[in-house]
């Protein structure tokens, strides 16, 4: 089925919510069926056609100036905008993908699996990250090209998979022993073998460039549908940062599919799937049956509570680079901290703390426990900034004085949708679910204005107006949130988020908490 494109996905979990929220329940049993499936005399039938069907790239290169070994295996999941097979007619009228491709990669992330076997992270990389790019030679002319900086995505272009691979070893300080590449025809044959997926959304999205038109609430999306989906960039002023969100909400939702659908059940159906979307998808030579058996070991313990996504946080969205254009910034000290948390293999939301044991359960059972007015601790509010007033860095200055005051802001702030007219008074956009985390924030900008969104989700949005005012003094505000009359019982919030402990990365988020509602 003629088709392609981005969104590079691997096998990761969702993951679980405390008691009382929505969860979406183990999803290992599919995963360790896959497992047993993979260690059978049928499961190696299937794994001997994938290692024939797999397209093959010598992407991981040696060296002494590589991250050390940590024992995880971590993959680089790339999609490329390849088109090469597709009649123009089909790229068109059914994917919406016009103009030129261009050769390099149009979706990366990091997926990792801890080296304990505990966890799952996938971290997404902006394609326009300013970056350093190691010197290398140029695979037209041969010559050698110095060190230099440069858009990420361009790597690819310049000295193929492995300049991409060094680029983010690099960057990132973290050692990358797999790569797959996904293409158009991979990504939509993929979705289309699993017979479609279910996506989300509080309201209605539409975006006449890639031909996105989605109703608000769920909907199930064809492979077409879901390339409209993910590749959608202009639904809103969030642009390339919403459409990374998307992506990994989409990605949880595939999973989903793959482990509640039968097919990891089925070896028939799991090899029709593989044999679909293998024929389009290129990996790394070291990528082989031995290391595909450890890649299902390493899933068949993993729970939706084990899963985290996040994506690199930013300083600056339109960085101006001449002959580059416009670029993106990292936020240095919280890349750092996000690429030490999924090196070290913590929890990046802090789940691993919102189910306190022993004594820390007795304590968190007591009286002071009990939620109030602003009872909810600022660190587990989740916060999204939309800058409403169309000031440039008001929402970078919202961000990061909502993040200084304590809440887990997402650290990538974007324009708000619509052509309205500016906005003059701060407005804070809530799912009713979460009544009590409400509270806090909005001690924190009592002149924000309260707009409640049902299918919001755990995420509160922030939309700045003009006369917006700083957070009120983040001390009086924590202390009034650990504070409670000893009378009161413990009551959980109603549906509230996930605890955050203090080593959680802003902006990250668990398959849970962006899958949809079960």
């Amino acid at each position: 089925m003629p088709h392609q494109h981005p969104p590079a996905r691997l096998p990761v979990p969702a993951r679980r919510r405390r008691p009382g929220r929505r969860r979406w329940g183990r999803w290992a049993a599919g995963t360790l069926s896959f497992a047993v499936l993979a260690t059978s005399c049928g499961g190696w039938a299937v794994l001997n056609g994938v290692g024939a069907s797999l397209g093959r790239v010598d992407a991981i290169g040696g060296g002494p100036d590589r991250p050390a070994d940590d024992g995880a295996s971590t993959f680089l999941v790339v999609g490329t905008d390849e088109r090469a097979g597709i009649p123009e007619s089909t790229l068109k009228d059914v994917l919406h993908a016009g103009g030129e491709s261009c050769h390099c990669t149009d979706t990366m992330m990091i997926v990792q699996l801890s080296a304990d076997r505990g966890r799952a992270t996938v971290v997404s990389v902006p394609r326009d990250s300013y970056v350093d790019i190691p010197a290398h030679q140029d695979p037209a002319t041969g010559k050698q090209v110095a060190a230099a900086k440069g858009k990420i995505n361009a790597a690819y272009g310049m000295g193929g998979a492995p300049l991409a691979v060094r680029t983010v070893e690099q960057n990132t300080g973290l050692r990358i022993d797999h790569y797959v590449e996904v293409n158009f025809l991979a990504f939509v044959s993929t979705v289309d073998a699993l017979g479609g997926v279910e996506v989300c959304t509080p309201k209605p999205l539409k975006d006449d460039y890639s031909g996105l038109d989605l109703p608000a609430g769920t909907t199930r999306l064809d492979g077409a549908g879901a390339l409209r989906y993910v590749r959608a960039r202009h639904v809103d002023g969030s642009s390339d940062l919403g459409r990374m969100h998307r992506q990994q909400k989409f990605l949880a939702q595939l999973l989903h599919r793959a482990a509640s659908g039968g097919t990891l059940l089925d070896p028939a159906k799991l090899t029709g799937v593989l044999d679909t979307v293998l024929r389009s998808v290129k990996v790394d030579k070291g990528l082989g049956n031995a290391e595909l058996l450890d890649f299902a070991g390493r899933l068949n313990s993993l729970s939706a509570s084990d899963a985290d996504f996040a994506t690199v946080p930013l300083s600056e969205v339109d960085h101006q680079v001449p002959g580059w254009g416009s670029t993106v910034l990292w936020d240095e000290k919280g890349a750092a901290a996000l690429f030490e948390a999924v090196r070290a293999g913590r929890p990046l939301t802090g789940a691993a703390a919102a189910a306190p044991s022993g004594a820390a359960a007795a304590a968190a059972a007591g009286p002071s426990a009990s939620p109030v007015a602003g009872t909810i601790p600022p660190a587990q509010v989740r916060v999204q900034v939309l800058n409403g007033a169309g000031i440039q860095g008001l929402g970078f200055r919202v961000d990061a004085e909502l993040r200084k005051a304590g809440f887990a802001t997402t650290g990538t702030p974007s324009n708000a949708p619509g052509d309205g007219p500016a906005a003059t008074r701060t407005v804070i956009r809530y799912d009713p679910r979460w009544d009590e985390s409400v509270k806090t924030l909005a001690a924190a900008l009592p002149d924000a204005g309260l707009d409640p969104v049902p299918g919001l989700g755990p995420t509160f949005q922030v939309v700045a107006g003009s006369e917006y005012r700083g957070p009120a003094d983040p001390a009086a505000s924590a202390a009034a949130s650990s504070a409670a009359p000893a009378a009161r019982a413990a009551v959980p919030e109603k549906a509230g988020p996930a605890a955050a402990s203090p080593t959680a990365v802003a902006g990250a988020e668990s398959g849970s908490e962006i899958s949809c509602p079960s």
